[in-house]
């Protein structure tokens, strides 16, 4: 039901409650309140055998997906790829990589996928393309100043002898963002842009061909039948004219000049003219639309790491994407304050354009929050950790993880899951170095252990080989001893399980519309997170008590979903709590 009292009206849970987002003033757009999965192919099921996921073995895991009660799946990229950056570095658009099977096999997934349900989403990645694709083999072969050259960032080195890179800039993954070509005739060249891998050059995103390419491909997979497109690195397509140096490390979110703050942006990240990119890219998937109007079926997502939150928001302005995740949220530190905060804000800046807030987690990019939170909660998100690193408290870890789960499912809004989280997956912590792929690992110069402990292949089966994610006992990453227990088959039907929690709150979540609810939130500092989701069809009040001390139920509330065990009706320490009353 919609919220109708005044803003600060009492409630049971919230003596000073304030709306902070009116569910009421939205249109049901499906995506508005979709719940969406994200499936890594390599690590989510092998058909064949060979220690890679595939998109047959994929196809055959989806009536598990239907039946944990996903909206939506979300695949990373599967396209034809010298997997570089595990596919992140893409050689043909219009192919399907040997590795996951063949373009006939993703038209079976879309076609099964549409049978149970679910809608599919797939990977875009736009900034750059692999050194291998056609394009810049291309560029390669010809002579500075041609047309093949201008599609990507090609420009003369500084120096007498051009020995120097054009400016200061440093490669996401580590080392400069700058290689130097040899010429066909055999001399030292022009340098290319890379902000990640030199195998993955940048495009020059103000030239037209480039802009025509990517439309086109736009409209190839969309003919194939997908519902939509995660963009990779949204922010990430225009530069800042003149490409000045910058003095500050660059990581996807940027940094201030040397640690410090600043109100310059990065002139890599976040430039004015990626706009009109995506304005473009929205009036296409309008057309697919029966209706042909911006509320239709087709959508795109954003990975905008770009702060503040108001410029955040100018991605989901109604003339461009529909969703874009909140990294605001996932970056939060386990303190009731801070949580408090990044959701009242995170309201205000998207309401304040008419789009949804889109809650997440973990991803394939970031340590899984079921290790992030058994870490000390005040220090940065490491990027990946090591046998000889501080481990994470597992069981602290995970009941963290299931009560943060709890408070962000219940939130009005999108939200994201990241395939594993819905069984509690950890990260792999003590992998061995020696079999790491991340570029990041190399790059770094075995600085950074790189993002391959979140990327795991899946647990399906505690009894088979490879834990049941394929017929063989080959994985491309190892398997740690932890997923064992903790395999899909050991905790389906298991009251208390992680996957049993995830099931009943996507249940419940899509009963009551939890997701198109209006949402108050007290205003009161300390420990404990109160909120109540006014949703269709009931009032759900919420606790998350991130405290030490136990926190009381009032008299006569009825429980929907706890994230752990309850003494009674007292909400225990790291435990989060859906009501009536």
């Amino acid at each position: 039901m919609p919220v109708t009292q005044n803003p600060t009206t009492p409630t049971s849970t919230a003596p000073a409650a304030q709306l902070v987002h009116d569910g009421s003033r939205h249109a049901d757009a499906w995506w508005r309140s979709a719940v969406i999965y994200q499936i890594y192919p390599r690590s989510f099921a092998d058909h064949d055998g060979d220690g890679m996921g595939d998109l047959v073995g994929i196809t055959s895991r989806l009536p598990y997906l239907r039946d944990l009660g996903v909206d939506a799946v979300w695949l990373s990229p599967f396209y034809a790829s010298p997997q570089a950056d595990a596919g992140y570095d893409v050689s043909d658009y219009r192919a399907v990589d040997p590795l996951f099977g063949r373009l006939e096999d993703a038209k079976a997934m879309v076609a099964r996928a549409h049978e149970l349900g679910l809608r599919v989403i797939v990977d875009l990645v736009p900034n750059h393309t692999s050194d291998e694709h056609e394009w810049f083999r291309a560029a390669l072969a010809a002579a500075p100043g041609s047309p093949e050259r201008e599609r990507y960032m090609f420009r003369d080195g500084k120096g007498p002898d051009g020995s120097e890179p054009p400016n200061n800039w440093e490669s996401v993954f580590g080392g400069r963002a700058w290689t130097r070509v040899t010429e066909p005739d055999g001399s030292p060249g022009q340098w290319y842009l890379h902000l990640f891998d030199p195998k993955q050059p940048d495009l020059n995103w103000e030239l037209p061909e480039v802009r025509e390419e990517f439309e086109s491909i736009l409209r190839f997979w969309l003919d194939l039948g997908v519902d939509g497109f995660r963009v990779d690195v949204a922010h990430g397509l225009i530069k800042e004219a003149g490409l000045p140096d910058w003095d500050a490390e660059l990581h996807l979110l940027g940094a201030g000049l040397k640690g410090e703050s600043t109100d310059r942006r990065p002139p890599m990240w976040d430039q004015d003219g990626v706009h009109e990119v995506y304005e473009s890219w929205r009036r296409i998937l309008n057309s697919y639309n029966e209706t042909g109007d911006s509320a239709g079926d087709r959508i795109m997502c954003a990975e905008a790491w770009v702060t503040p939150v108001e410029r955040a928001a100018r991605y989901v302005r109604e003339t461009e994407f529909h969703q874009a995740f909140n990294f605001d949220f996932l970056e939060t530190h386990w303190h009731a304050d801070k949580l408090r905060e990044v959701i009242r804000a995170s309201y205000a800046a998207n309401d304040s354009v008419g789009a949804p807030t889109t809650w997440v987690l973990s991803n394939h990019d970031v340590v899984r929050h079921a290790s992030r939170l058994g870490l000390p909660i005040d220090q940065p998100r490491p990027n990946g950790i090591g046998a000889e690193d501080p481990q994470p408290d597992t069981e602290l870890g995970l009941r963290r993880a299931r009560a943060a789960t709890t408070l962000m499912l219940a939130l009005p809004g999108g939200a994201y899951i990241y395939q594993g989280e819905e069984l509690g997956l950890p990260d792999h912590t003590t992998m061995p170095d020696e079999v790491r792929q991340d570029p990041t690992w190399e790059r770094s110069g075995h600085t950074e252990k790189g993002r391959d402990g979140c990327r795991v292949p899946m647990p399906w089966e505690a009894d088979r080989p490879g834990l049941g994610f394929g017929p063989s006992e080959q994985t491309w990453l190892p398997q740690p001893e932890s997923y064992r227990a903790l395999a899909a088959d050991r905790q389906a039907g298991v009251p208390g399980s992680t996957l049993e929690l995830y099931r009943r709150m996507l249940q419940v979540r899509r009963e009551l519309g939890m997701g198109q609810g209006s949402l108050l939130l007290e205003e009161s500092t300390g420990d404990v997170v109160r909120m109540v989701n006014d949703a269709r069809e009931a009032r759900v009040q919420v606790v998350a008590n991130l405290g030490t001390d136990p926190v009381d139920l009032p008299d006569g509330a009825q429980v929907l979903v706890a994230s752990g065990d309850l003494d009674g009706t007292r909400v225990p320490s790291d435990t989060a709590v859906w009501f009536t009353a």
